[in-house]
């Protein structure tokens, strides 16, 4: 449920302007936001509780599927959990609660803002999903100043 929850707090203006733009096509011809999940029931609960009115989800894509003949893909979610595990036993240890939200925070913002990605085209995974946050040259710097604004922000 957090992760869906940063998700709308971060895109759901985005989200909504697509939304808005797709409800008044005929229902064959609609292209809403799709959440692709494998069969973990909780994604379902968190997305029917967030997205429900404004995006689709398929849902129990099993981790091969393009080998079945399936639009959908889980394997770089898959790959993409291996490396957090793979790193999280290089460290050994994060030294609190803490410490590991903020590591898998910023691995998460560099993922999916900061790194191209080949099979993306040299795209960022937000740049293929239409996300623009506006980041410029200097990508890393940039989140980094947005998310201590937000933060500072929220304490006031």
């Amino acid at each position: 449920m957090k992760f869906f929850r940063q998700i709308k707090d971060t895109c759901y203006g985005q989200i909504l302007s697509v939304y808005l733009q797709e409800k008044c096509k005929p229902a064959r011809r609609r292209r809403p936001i799709t959440f692709v999940t494998d069969g973990f029931e909780n994604y379902r609960n968190a997305f029917n509780k967030l997205f429900y009115r404004t995006c689709r989800l398929v849902f129990g894509v099993p981790i091969a599927c393009r080998k079945y003949g399936l639009k959908h893909n889980n394997n770089p979610i898959e790959r993409y959990n291996g490396d957090i595990k793979d790193r999280i036993k290089t460290m050994r240890d994060f030294g609190s609660h803490e410490g590991a939200e903020s590591f898998l925070n910023m691995k998460r913002m560099v993922h999916n803002f900061v790194n191209p990605h080949m099979g993306l085209k040299g795209r960022t995974p937000a740049e293929s999903a239409d996300i623009d946050l506006k980041l410029g040259r200097r990508k890393l710097l940039r989140l980094i100043t947005i998310h201590s604004e937000k933060i500072h922000h929220s304490l006031r």
